[in-house]
């Protein structure tokens, strides 16, 4: 049962809630009983953008989001005392701005650098030494300040009256509450993100004042209902291979509705009611030969591929998962404690993967494919789709399988030698395909500029994409549609290929302005579920291949 708590990434994960409790459990009261619940959730939301900011430019995560959250919180209070409104009020008008920006500096400025799943839920599982120095230190300050203003906070929020005839000045007193909070909030956002903050710092101390009335009893109960919370929500998370954020959020609101329910009910009803939730022990498995942990869809079929009945394989992206949006699970991250070989994709593809490997703590041979393949081209991770660097990755991988595992190495380079016949067979068959279609037919509009090395290979000529990025979390402008609509009216472009892992919606809109079609759909970031016709690099690429020449041609012509 205790077995995921072997890990050192879920000790240090756990311990990072642990100490996150003590100061959500004391602030979470005072957030409750002030009624401060969504301001608090407007704060982690606030810090979105300085988060992006701080990702973007490089500096330290916890600086921009502790930056955007104290000009949060001082804007709001400084409205709150000019213009007399609510604190809910002013947070939801400033939170709209902060959300608008954030979006704004991720999508336009910063083109997606900075992974927007990882800002917005967190993940515990790839916390360091860093975030747990900060999140004790932040809860001590909590504990400190609560303890020195508890008199005045409760003056200042029940009676601002006779606080100010006291001589209380409830606007520095409010202000250092608000201050206190954005500084806590901001200390658990590596942990839970910023959209499930409420998760600590809200609903523990929700629950624990369905039943409990003395403030120093309620914080001591909240203390220990969110670090049970937490850790369970961990173990929870592990064993049933979910996201940890969500797993801790759900838990807690959780345990909220049940004690609600319990409060409700009448006594003789009570001994009835027990629940077990928590069950199904996923756990991490077993795997014969050394374990490969893959990083990517194509990656981990070529692995799959060379290593045979000899290896064992866990890929962590899966079919139509978007990589620039990837969180880690935590069978990943055991996977990668336990893995012989890592296969990465490199060139800013899955950077995320450098962060799981070292906070996992296991010892595992790192292979970043992309960096030793023959074609290159700047700023584009996507070099797979060129056959002859797929070609170098399956020599890589079975050279490192050959490394980590000389008794199997004949059958890696049996299966390697096969497969690389395979491949060159394929480029061959698509060459030929494209060279029935009319060099002047050869233009490609795609949801995003995911094909560049494809396009190379064969002689297509790119005319734009939907979202003008290497990454799928920009966002394309208007300016940028209508540039888009005009070049393919003026190149007479016969067809919009909208990517299959992707929302269609935008390009179908392009296609009927335009009057090309957009019925053909390919394979960009991603293979396809298990029996579609990407379920494989090799059947993913033919399709490409017979959807383009099928778009470029009016259907007239086909791959064979």
């Amino acid at each position: 049962m205790l077995a995921p708590f072997h890990y050192t990434f879920v000790q240090r994960g756990a311990l990072e809630l642990v100490l996150l409790s003590i100061g959500a459990g004391v602030l979470g009261t005072w957030i409750v009983l002030r009624g401060l619940a969504f301001y608090s959730h407007g704060v982690a939301t606030a810090a979105f953008p300085g988060l992006v900011l701080a990702a973007g430019i490089g500096f330290a995560a916890p600086l921009g989001a502790f930056g955007a959250a104290l000009f949060f919180a001082f804007g709001v209070e400084r409205l709150a005392e000019r213009r007399r409104l609510g604190h809910d009020t002013l947070t939801a008008l400033v939170l709209i701005g902060a959300l608008a920006l954030g979006i704004v500096l991720a999508s336009d400025v910063f083109h997606s650098q900075a992974s927007v799943e990882a800002l917005l839920f967190g993940s515990v599982l790839a916390v360091g030494n860093w975030d747990l120095v900060f999140a004790a230190t932040v809860s001590a300050v909590a504990l400190v300040v609560a303890g020195l203003l508890a008199r005045r906070w409760l003056a200042v929020g029940f009676d601002p009256g006779s606080a100010r005839s006291l001589g209380v000045r409830s606007a520095v007193t409010d202000a250092l509450l608000l201050l206190t909070i954005a500084l806590a909030v901001t200390s658990a956002l590596a942990a839970v993100g910023t959209m499930l903050t409420s998760a600590l710092y809200v609903v523990p101390a929700a629950t624990t004042r369905l039943w409990l009335r003395d403030l120093r009893t309620w914080q001591v109960a909240t203390v220990a209902l969110a670090a049970a919370e937490g850790v369970a929500g961990l173990w929870l998370a592990v064993e049933a291979n979910v996201p940890p954020g969500a797993a801790i959020a759900v838990l807690a609101g959780g345990a909220f509705v049940l004690a609600a329910l319990v409060r409700a009910m009448p006594r003789p009803a009570l001994a009835g009611a027990a629940a077990a939730l928590l069950a199904g022990c996923a756990g991490a498995g077993s795997h014969h030969g050394p374990l490969v942990v893959a990083t990517t869809t194509q990656i981990g079929d070529w692995a799959r591929v060379v290593g045979g009945n000899s290896a064992s394989v866990h890929q962590l992206l899966q079919p139509n998962a978007d990589p620039h949006e990837y969180e880690p699970r935590p069978q990943d991250v055991v996977a990668a404690a336990d893995a012989a070989v890592v296969l990465e994709n490199g060139d800013g593809l899955d950077g995320w993967m450098g962060k799981i490997v070292s906070r996992a703590g296991g010892d595992p041979d790192v292979v970043v494919l992309g960096d030793g393949i023959p074609v290159k081209r700047k700023d584009d991770p996507h070099w797979w789709h060129d056959p002859r660097n797929a070609e170098a990755a399956v020599r890589r991988i079975a050279a490192t399988l050959e490394r980590v595992d000389s008794k199997h190495r004949h059958v890696y380079a049996r299966n390697a030698a096969g497969y690389l016949a395979t491949l060159r067979a394929l480029d061959r068959s698509i060459a030929a395909c494209f060279a029935q279609v009319p060099a002047p037919q050869r233009k490609l509009v795609t949801s995003h500029d995911a094909l560049g090395y494809f396009a190379s290979r064969y002689g297509i000529r790119i005319i734009g994409a939907v979202i003008p990025s290497q990454t799928t979390q920009a966002q394309p402008s208007a300016g940028d549609i209508a540039h888009l609509i005009a070049v393919i009216e003026r190149e007479h472009v016969k067809a919009v290929f909208p990517e299959r892992s992707l929302n269609a919606q935008l390009a179908d809109e392009i296609a009927r302005e335009t009057g090309a079609t957009a019925k053909y759909r390919l394979y960009g970031d991603t293979l396809g579920p298990k029996g579609s016709s990407g379920a494989t690099y090799v059947s993913m690429e033919r399709a490409n291949a017979d959807e383009m020449v099928r778009g470029m041609t009016g259907g007239r012509v086909r791959c064979r």
